[in-house]
Protein backbone atom coordinates (compact mmCIF):
# COMPACT_ATOMS: atom_id res chain seq x y z
CA UNK A 1 0.00 0.00 0.00
CA UNK A 2 1.43 3.43 -0.92
CA UNK A 3 2.17 5.47 2.24
CA UNK A 4 0.27 8.39 0.69
CA UNK A 5 -2.99 6.55 1.39
CA UNK A 6 -2.55 7.47 5.06
CA UNK A 7 -3.83 10.90 4.05
CA UNK A 8 -7.20 9.50 2.99
CA UNK A 9 -8.78 9.33 6.49
CA UNK A 10 -7.81 12.98 7.08
CA UNK A 11 -9.33 13.97 3.75
CA UNK A 12 -12.52 12.07 4.54
CA UNK A 13 -12.86 13.90 7.87
CA UNK A 14 -12.55 17.25 6.09
CA UNK A 15 -14.99 16.12 3.40
CA UNK A 16 -17.51 15.16 6.09
CA UNK A 17 -17.37 18.65 7.65
CA UNK A 18 -17.61 20.33 4.25
CA UNK A 19 -20.59 18.18 3.25
CA UNK A 20 -22.34 18.04 6.65
CA UNK A 21 -21.99 21.63 7.82
CA UNK A 22 -20.47 24.05 5.32
CA UNK A 23 -22.32 22.92 2.19
CA UNK A 24 -25.84 22.97 3.63
CA UNK A 25 -25.25 26.42 5.07
CA UNK A 26 -23.98 27.74 1.73
CA UNK A 27 -27.02 26.25 -0.07
CA UNK A 28 -29.68 27.35 2.40
CA UNK A 29 -32.51 29.46 0.99
CA UNK A 30 -32.00 33.23 0.88
CA UNK A 31 -33.50 35.10 3.78
CA UNK A 32 -36.60 37.21 3.17
CA UNK A 33 -35.67 40.71 1.94
CA UNK A 34 -36.46 43.68 4.13
CA UNK A 35 -39.08 44.84 1.62
CA UNK A 36 -41.26 41.85 2.51
CA UNK A 37 -43.36 41.96 5.68
CA UNK A 38 -41.69 40.20 8.57
CA UNK A 39 -41.89 39.67 12.34
CA UNK A 40 -39.96 42.76 13.38
CA UNK A 41 -42.48 44.61 15.53
CA UNK A 42 -40.53 44.59 18.80
CA UNK A 43 -38.47 47.66 19.80
CA UNK A 44 -34.71 47.18 20.01
CA UNK A 45 -31.76 48.60 21.92
CA UNK A 46 -28.58 48.85 19.83
CA UNK A 47 -25.64 48.69 22.24
CA UNK A 48 -22.29 50.15 21.26
CA UNK A 49 -19.23 50.26 23.48
CA UNK A 50 -16.43 52.67 22.55
CA UNK A 51 -13.17 53.89 24.00
CA UNK A 52 -11.36 56.77 22.28
CA UNK A 53 -13.25 56.05 19.04
CA UNK A 54 -14.49 59.54 18.20
CA UNK A 55 -13.62 59.39 14.50
CA UNK A 56 -15.32 56.02 14.11
CA UNK A 57 -18.36 57.18 16.06
CA UNK A 58 -18.83 60.16 13.77
CA UNK A 59 -19.14 57.74 10.85
CA UNK A 60 -21.02 54.92 12.54
CA UNK A 61 -23.63 56.66 14.71
CA UNK A 62 -25.47 58.35 11.80
CA UNK A 63 -25.64 54.97 10.04
CA UNK A 64 -27.13 53.36 13.15
CA UNK A 65 -29.64 56.13 13.82
CA UNK A 66 -30.81 56.03 10.19
CA UNK A 67 -31.69 52.32 10.27
CA UNK A 68 -35.09 51.54 8.79
CA UNK A 69 -36.99 50.02 11.69
CA UNK A 70 -40.60 51.19 12.16
CA UNK A 71 -41.07 49.45 15.51
CA UNK A 72 -38.67 51.91 17.12
CA UNK A 73 -35.21 51.56 18.59
CA UNK A 74 -32.71 53.33 20.77
CA UNK A 75 -28.93 53.59 20.59
CA UNK A 76 -27.10 53.03 23.86
CA UNK A 77 -23.56 54.39 23.58
CA UNK A 78 -21.18 53.32 26.35
CA UNK A 79 -18.27 55.72 26.73
CA UNK A 80 -15.69 53.43 28.32
CA UNK A 81 -13.09 55.73 29.95
CA UNK A 82 -12.39 57.73 26.78
CA UNK A 83 -9.81 60.51 26.79
CA UNK A 84 -10.96 62.10 23.54
CA UNK A 85 -14.14 64.15 22.97
CA UNK A 86 -16.50 61.16 22.91
CA UNK A 87 -18.42 62.47 25.93
CA UNK A 88 -19.03 65.89 24.34
CA UNK A 89 -20.07 64.29 21.06
CA UNK A 90 -22.49 61.98 22.88
CA UNK A 91 -24.03 64.87 24.80
CA UNK A 92 -24.69 66.69 21.54
CA UNK A 93 -26.33 63.56 20.13
CA UNK A 94 -28.61 63.43 23.14
CA UNK A 95 -29.89 66.90 22.28
CA UNK A 96 -30.55 66.01 18.63
CA UNK A 97 -32.12 62.59 19.27
CA UNK A 98 -34.08 62.78 22.54
CA UNK A 99 -35.62 59.43 23.36
CA UNK A 100 -33.57 57.55 20.76
CA UNK A 101 -30.10 58.04 22.18
CA UNK A 102 -28.80 57.09 25.59
CA UNK A 103 -25.30 57.70 26.98
CA UNK A 104 -23.68 55.50 29.61
CA UNK A 105 -20.36 56.83 30.94
CA UNK A 106 -17.80 54.55 32.60
CA UNK A 107 -15.13 56.40 34.58
CA UNK A 108 -13.28 53.38 35.98
CA UNK A 109 -13.32 49.57 35.97
CA UNK A 110 -13.48 47.77 39.35
CA UNK A 111 -10.70 45.34 40.16
CA UNK A 112 -11.31 41.85 38.83
CA UNK A 113 -13.50 42.93 35.88
CA UNK A 114 -12.57 42.87 32.20
CA UNK A 115 -13.16 46.48 31.12
CA UNK A 116 -15.36 45.86 28.09
CA UNK A 117 -17.52 43.28 29.87
CA UNK A 118 -18.05 45.64 32.79
CA UNK A 119 -18.95 48.47 30.38
CA UNK A 120 -21.35 46.26 28.41
CA UNK A 121 -23.03 45.16 31.63
CA UNK A 122 -23.76 48.78 32.51
CA UNK A 123 -25.03 49.44 29.01
CA UNK A 124 -27.38 46.45 29.11
CA UNK A 125 -28.75 47.59 32.46
CA UNK A 126 -29.44 51.02 31.03
CA UNK A 127 -31.16 49.71 27.88
CA UNK A 128 -34.93 50.03 27.84
CA UNK A 129 -35.86 47.21 25.48
CA UNK A 130 -35.87 43.42 25.76
CA UNK A 131 -34.08 42.80 22.47
CA UNK A 132 -30.42 43.82 22.33
CA UNK A 133 -28.27 44.18 19.21
CA UNK A 134 -24.50 44.62 19.51
CA UNK A 135 -21.81 45.99 17.25
CA UNK A 136 -18.41 47.67 17.59
CA UNK A 137 -17.31 51.23 16.92
CA UNK A 138 -15.07 50.22 14.01
CA UNK A 139 -17.95 48.40 12.26
CA UNK A 140 -20.36 49.68 9.64
CA UNK A 141 -23.76 48.14 8.82
CA UNK A 142 -23.83 47.13 5.17
CA UNK A 143 -27.36 48.45 4.66
CA UNK A 144 -30.11 50.49 6.29
CA UNK A 145 -31.99 47.20 6.75
CA UNK A 146 -29.34 45.65 9.03
CA UNK A 147 -31.38 46.18 12.20
CA UNK A 148 -34.65 44.97 10.68
CA UNK A 149 -33.12 41.80 9.21
CA UNK A 150 -31.16 40.87 12.33
CA UNK A 151 -34.31 41.21 14.44
CA UNK A 152 -36.19 38.84 12.17
CA UNK A 153 -33.86 36.14 13.42
CA UNK A 154 -35.74 36.11 16.72
CA UNK A 155 -38.75 34.67 14.88
CA UNK A 156 -36.78 31.59 13.79
CA UNK A 157 -36.90 28.29 15.69
CA UNK A 158 -40.28 29.21 17.20
CA UNK A 159 -38.66 32.07 19.04
CA UNK A 160 -34.87 32.29 19.13
CA UNK A 161 -32.98 33.73 22.10
CA UNK A 162 -29.79 34.53 20.17
CA UNK A 163 -29.21 35.76 16.64
CA UNK A 164 -25.78 35.08 15.15
CA UNK A 165 -24.75 37.43 12.38
CA UNK A 166 -21.74 37.73 10.09
CA UNK A 167 -19.22 40.54 10.13
CA UNK A 168 -16.59 40.69 7.42
CA UNK A 169 -13.60 42.89 6.71
CA UNK A 170 -13.16 45.48 4.01
CA UNK A 171 -11.23 44.44 0.93
CA UNK A 172 -7.80 46.03 0.68
CA UNK A 173 -4.67 45.28 -1.41
CA UNK A 174 -2.06 42.86 -0.15
CA UNK A 175 -1.59 39.32 1.15
CA UNK A 176 -2.41 40.18 4.77
CA UNK A 177 -5.85 41.45 3.82
CA UNK A 178 -6.63 38.34 1.78
CA UNK A 179 -5.50 36.12 4.65
CA UNK A 180 -7.62 38.03 7.18
CA UNK A 181 -10.67 37.72 4.96
CA UNK A 182 -10.01 34.02 4.37
CA UNK A 183 -9.68 33.39 8.11
CA UNK A 184 -12.95 35.27 8.65
CA UNK A 185 -14.63 33.13 6.00
CA UNK A 186 -13.33 29.88 7.51
CA UNK A 187 -14.36 30.93 11.02
CA UNK A 188 -17.83 31.85 9.73
CA UNK A 189 -18.10 28.51 7.95
CA UNK A 190 -17.58 26.81 11.29
CA UNK A 191 -19.70 28.85 13.70
CA UNK A 192 -22.52 29.67 11.25
CA UNK A 193 -22.50 26.25 9.59
CA UNK A 194 -22.59 24.43 12.91
CA UNK A 195 -25.29 26.76 14.26
CA UNK A 196 -27.37 26.19 11.12
CA UNK A 197 -27.05 22.45 11.81
CA UNK A 198 -28.24 22.91 15.39
CA UNK A 199 -24.86 23.03 17.14
CA UNK A 200 -24.22 26.72 17.96
CA UNK A 201 -21.08 27.48 19.91
CA UNK A 202 -20.04 31.11 19.29
CA UNK A 203 -20.90 34.45 17.75
CA UNK A 204 -19.02 37.65 16.99
CA UNK A 205 -19.69 40.80 18.99
CA UNK A 206 -19.49 42.91 15.85
CA UNK A 207 -22.90 41.55 14.83
CA UNK A 208 -24.74 39.68 17.58
CA UNK A 209 -28.19 39.93 19.13
CA UNK A 210 -29.77 38.36 22.18
CA UNK A 211 -32.54 39.07 24.64
CA UNK A 212 -32.15 40.62 28.04
CA UNK A 213 -33.59 37.41 29.51
CA UNK A 214 -30.77 35.44 27.89
CA UNK A 215 -28.19 37.76 29.42
CA UNK A 216 -29.73 37.35 32.86
CA UNK A 217 -29.99 33.59 32.44
CA UNK A 218 -26.22 33.39 31.93
CA UNK A 219 -25.69 35.78 34.87
CA UNK A 220 -24.09 38.11 32.39
CA UNK A 221 -20.38 37.60 31.97
CA UNK A 222 -19.93 36.23 35.49
CA UNK A 223 -18.30 32.94 34.49
CA UNK A 224 -15.53 34.67 32.51
CA UNK A 225 -15.47 38.22 33.85
CA UNK A 226 -11.69 38.21 34.34
CA UNK A 227 -10.93 37.19 30.76
CA UNK A 228 -10.12 39.94 28.33
CA UNK A 229 -11.97 38.21 25.48
CA UNK A 230 -15.23 36.29 25.36
CA UNK A 231 -17.95 38.92 25.62
CA UNK A 232 -19.42 37.26 22.53
CA UNK A 233 -18.39 33.61 22.14
CA UNK A 234 -18.27 32.70 25.84
CA UNK A 235 -21.64 34.34 26.42
CA UNK A 236 -23.06 32.22 23.58
CA UNK A 237 -21.44 29.17 25.19
CA UNK A 238 -23.13 29.90 28.52
CA UNK A 239 -26.47 30.70 26.91
CA UNK A 240 -26.60 27.54 24.80
CA UNK A 241 -25.59 25.45 27.83
CA UNK A 242 -28.68 26.84 29.57
CA UNK A 243 -31.01 25.94 26.72
CA UNK A 244 -30.97 29.12 24.61
CA UNK A 245 -31.93 28.68 20.96
CA UNK A 246 -29.73 30.31 18.34
CA UNK A 247 -30.75 31.55 14.90
CA UNK A 248 -28.52 32.52 11.97
CA UNK A 249 -28.97 35.68 9.87
CA UNK A 250 -26.11 36.12 7.42
CA UNK A 251 -27.28 37.47 4.06
CA UNK A 252 -25.19 40.47 2.93
CA UNK A 253 -27.76 43.21 3.80
CA UNK A 254 -27.75 41.95 7.41
CA UNK A 255 -23.98 42.08 7.78
CA UNK A 256 -21.52 44.56 9.20
CA UNK A 257 -18.03 45.23 7.90
CA UNK A 258 -14.88 46.42 9.65
CA UNK A 259 -11.49 47.78 8.74
CA UNK A 260 -8.93 44.95 8.93
CA UNK A 261 -5.65 45.00 10.80
CA UNK A 262 -2.97 46.80 8.83
CA UNK A 263 0.10 44.99 10.17
CA UNK A 264 0.95 41.35 10.74
CA UNK A 265 1.80 42.06 14.38
CA UNK A 266 -1.59 43.66 15.06
CA UNK A 267 -3.41 40.74 13.49
CA UNK A 268 -1.27 38.25 15.43
CA UNK A 269 -2.16 39.78 18.81
CA UNK A 270 -5.81 40.25 17.84
CA UNK A 271 -6.31 36.62 16.84
CA UNK A 272 -4.30 35.30 19.77
CA UNK A 273 -6.61 37.16 22.13
CA UNK A 274 -9.69 35.83 20.36
CA UNK A 275 -8.48 32.22 20.33
CA UNK A 276 -7.59 32.33 24.02
CA UNK A 277 -11.29 32.00 24.87
CA UNK A 278 -11.45 28.58 23.19
CA UNK A 279 -10.15 26.81 26.28
CA UNK A 280 -13.44 27.68 28.01
CA UNK A 281 -15.65 26.09 25.34
CA UNK A 282 -17.73 23.05 26.20
CA UNK A 283 -15.84 19.75 25.63
CA UNK A 284 -18.07 18.69 22.71
CA UNK A 285 -17.43 21.99 20.92
CA UNK A 286 -13.69 21.81 21.55
CA UNK A 287 -13.53 18.28 20.16
CA UNK A 288 -15.64 19.17 17.13
CA UNK A 289 -13.37 22.07 16.25
CA UNK A 290 -10.18 20.17 17.10
CA UNK A 291 -11.10 17.27 14.80
CA UNK A 292 -11.73 19.58 11.85
CA UNK A 293 -8.71 21.82 12.34
CA UNK A 294 -6.50 18.87 13.30
CA UNK A 295 -7.40 16.91 10.17
CA UNK A 296 -6.43 19.93 8.06
CA UNK A 297 -3.22 20.52 9.94
CA UNK A 298 -2.03 16.90 9.92
CA UNK A 299 -2.80 16.65 6.22
CA UNK A 300 -0.10 19.26 5.62
CA UNK A 301 2.29 17.94 8.25
CA UNK A 302 2.17 14.32 7.04
CA UNK A 303 2.78 15.13 3.40
CA UNK A 304 6.56 15.78 3.64
CA UNK A 305 6.91 12.76 5.96
CA UNK A 306 5.23 10.51 3.39
CA UNK A 307 7.48 11.90 0.68
CA UNK A 308 10.52 11.12 2.79
CA UNK A 309 9.31 7.58 3.38
CA UNK A 310 8.99 6.75 -0.30
CA UNK A 311 9.66 8.45 -3.61
CA UNK A 312 8.32 5.54 -5.61
CA UNK A 313 6.17 6.38 -8.63
CA UNK A 314 3.20 4.64 -7.02
CA UNK A 315 3.48 6.78 -3.88
CA UNK A 316 4.02 10.02 -5.84
CA UNK A 317 1.01 9.36 -8.06
CA UNK A 318 -1.18 8.50 -5.06
CA UNK A 319 -0.03 11.63 -3.27
CA UNK A 320 -0.72 13.78 -6.31
CA UNK A 321 -4.22 12.36 -6.76
CA UNK A 322 -5.12 12.88 -3.10
CA UNK A 323 -3.80 16.45 -3.12
CA UNK A 324 -5.68 17.22 -6.33
CA UNK A 325 -8.86 15.79 -4.82
CA UNK A 326 -8.45 17.87 -1.68
CA UNK A 327 -7.81 21.06 -3.67
CA UNK A 328 -10.90 20.53 -5.82
CA UNK A 329 -13.05 19.68 -2.81
CA UNK A 330 -11.76 22.73 -0.92
CA UNK A 331 -12.70 24.97 -3.84
CA UNK A 332 -16.09 23.28 -4.11
CA UNK A 333 -16.72 23.96 -0.43
CA UNK A 334 -15.43 27.50 0.01
CA UNK A 335 -16.31 29.21 -3.29
CA UNK A 336 -20.10 28.78 -2.76
CA UNK A 337 -19.69 29.79 0.88
CA UNK A 338 -17.82 32.96 -0.06
CA UNK A 339 -20.45 33.75 -2.67
CA UNK A 340 -23.25 33.13 -0.14
CA UNK A 341 -21.69 35.56 2.32
CA UNK A 342 -20.80 38.11 -0.36
CA UNK A 343 -17.06 37.72 0.18
CA UNK A 344 -14.83 38.39 -2.83
CA UNK A 345 -11.80 36.13 -2.54
CA UNK A 346 -9.76 35.00 -5.57
CA UNK A 347 -10.54 31.27 -6.03
CA UNK A 348 -7.05 30.46 -7.29
CA UNK A 349 -5.57 31.80 -4.04
CA UNK A 350 -7.76 29.73 -1.68
CA UNK A 351 -5.45 26.66 -1.44
CA UNK A 352 -2.44 28.86 -0.62
CA UNK A 353 -4.42 30.94 1.88
CA UNK A 354 -5.64 27.74 3.51
CA UNK A 355 -2.05 26.53 3.98
CA UNK A 356 -0.83 29.89 5.26
CA UNK A 357 -3.69 30.23 7.71
CA UNK A 358 -3.01 26.79 9.19
CA UNK A 359 0.62 27.79 9.70
CA UNK A 360 -0.54 30.79 11.72
CA UNK A 361 -3.18 28.73 13.52
CA UNK A 362 -0.51 26.29 14.67
CA UNK A 363 1.71 29.13 15.83
CA UNK A 364 -1.14 30.71 17.82
CA UNK A 365 -1.89 27.38 19.45
CA UNK A 366 1.73 26.88 20.47
CA UNK A 367 1.99 30.42 21.82
CA UNK A 368 -1.11 29.90 23.98
CA UNK A 369 0.41 26.74 25.42
CA UNK A 370 3.60 28.58 26.32
CA UNK A 371 1.93 31.71 27.67
CA UNK A 372 -1.33 31.79 29.58
CA UNK A 373 -4.29 33.64 28.05
CA UNK A 374 -4.57 37.28 29.01
CA UNK A 375 -6.60 38.02 32.13
CA UNK A 376 -7.33 41.08 34.18
CA UNK A 377 -5.95 40.85 37.71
Amino acid sequence: MPPALLLLPLLLVQLWYWARYFGPFARRPPEAPATEPGPDAEPVSIILCARNELDNLRELVPLLLSQDYPAGFELVLINDRSHDETELYAQQLGQYYPGRFRLVSVSHTPAGFAPKKYALTLGIKAARHERLLFTDADCRPVSADWLRLMQRGFAQKNGADLVLGFSGYAERPGLLNKLIRYETLLTAAQYLGLAWAGKPYMGVGRNLAYTRATFHKTKGFASHMRRLSGDDDLLVQDAVARGARAAVVADPPAQTTSEPAETWATWWHQKRRHLSAGSRYRPADRWRLAIFMGSNLFFYLLTPVLLAVSLSPENLISLGVIWLARTLLLLAAYIPLARRLGQALPPAALPFLDFLYLVFYSAWGLSLLVRRPLQWK
